[in-house]
């Protein structure tokens, strides 16, 4: 499916990406042509057509409204163009809408490049596909008039589509039939035996296109601009749900209590000189401060939490009581050491 794309070309630029190469080319309603960077069903975009009355002789460049309305749609019936702004490549010559078109009413629409969205979970996150060296891209398209209630013709025109390449199949099942060169252009424009049309009508799998994400933002209509394929950086699931562990604290359990009912509010001593640490009080003594941009989508690197976690689980376990235990005499005498709250413990 392609529902958006770039449009941001120069009314002269038309002619050369669909390599008219020198043939004489008239324009009609070009001052309706508004360049977008979020183009979409209902706009007006210059389409190529042929010169009427000739397989082989001028051109058009001719604003169009995309998004298909048949000739035969009744006029009292609202243009809906969303309802047909693409034509699968399989179905056009069986289908009513569009068979009686493929004969004589083909076109060219050329494009900086297009979006298509991917399912990220809950959310969709749109790409945006272009030609690596910025030329523009020219899809295969179909176009029809119709004449409204005013008497007014509106001509417009749907994008034909095929099976998805094997490069972008991850992101799409559909694409539009990408015209790649002159051979491809000339057909498809002027080729009337119609029998060679199904080896153009295929999906693009030469390795010139690349793509990369962009802001959710452009899926609105009136968002537009070069924001629309400013390049960002997406989080995964993964990396969300440790940015959500970070987020809510360290749960540290319940507070230890003393089993002996005869030592109450006493504080512990700790032996500094037995490389004891104190154990911080609250979040802020760990001065955690998660960076979750350093966490792979493969893994989930190097976490801090758990690290200092791990030093204070280290330091705190108790040594070697053979190592560190006093020896112990049957007798005191005046310089037996007294024993300390924190032998107590350990003897216990």
């Amino acid at each position: 499916m392609c529902g958006r794309a770039r449009c941001t070309l120069r009314p002269d630029d038309f002619s050369r990406a669909c390599h008219l190469n020198g043939r004489p080319v008239r324009h009609v309603n070009m001052d309706r042509y508004r360049p977008s960077y979020n183009v979409a069903p209902g706009f007006n975009v210059p389409v190529v057509r042929r010169e009427d009355g000739g397989d082989c002789g001028g051109a058009v460049v001719h604003c169009m409204k995309w998004g298909l309305i048949p000739s035969f749609t009744k006029k009292a019936e609202k243009p809906d163009h969303f309802k047909m702004f693409n034509a699968r490549s399989e179905s056009i010559r069986e289908k009513a809408s569009f068979r009686r078109l493929v004969p004589n009413n083909r076109c060219l629409v050329a494009v900086e490049g297009f979006y298509e969205w991917k399912k990220d979970g809950s959310r969709k996150q749109p790409y945006y596909i272009h030609f690596k060296d910025g030329h523009p891209l020219v899809f295969a398209a179909l176009f029809d008039s119709w004449k409204n209630p005013e008497g007014e013709v509106l001509y417009t025109f749907t994008i034909v589509t095929t099976t998805s390449s094997s490069a972008l199949a991850w992101l799409h099942d559909r694409m539009p039939v990408i015209l790649g060169n002159k051979d491809s252009t000339d057909r498809w424009l002027n080729d009337s035996s119609l029998t060679n049309l199904d080896t153009i009508l295929k999906p693009y799998e030469e390795s010139d296109l690349a793509w990369y994400p962009v802001t959710p933002a452009m899926g609105k209509l009136s968002f537009d601009g070069s924001e629309c394929i400013k390049e960002v950086q997406i989080k995964t699931e993964e990396t969300r749900s440790i940015s959500q562990f970070f987020s809510k604290g360290v749960n540290r359990g319940p507070e230890p209590k003393l089993e002996n009912p005869s030592i109450k509010n006493e504080p512990i001593e700790i032996n500094q000189q037995k490389g004891m640490k104190e154990v911080p009080e609250t979040q802020d003594d760990y001065d955690i401060k998660p960076d979750v941009t350093s966490v792979s989508v493969e893994g989930t690197g190097d976490i801090p939490g758990k690290r200092i976690h791990e030093e204070l689980s280290a330091d705190a376990k108790p040594t070697n009581r053979s190592n560190t235990s006093p020896v112990r005499k049957k007798g005191k005498g005046a310089t037996d050491k007294q024993p300390t709250l924190l032998s107590f413990f350990r003897k216990s």
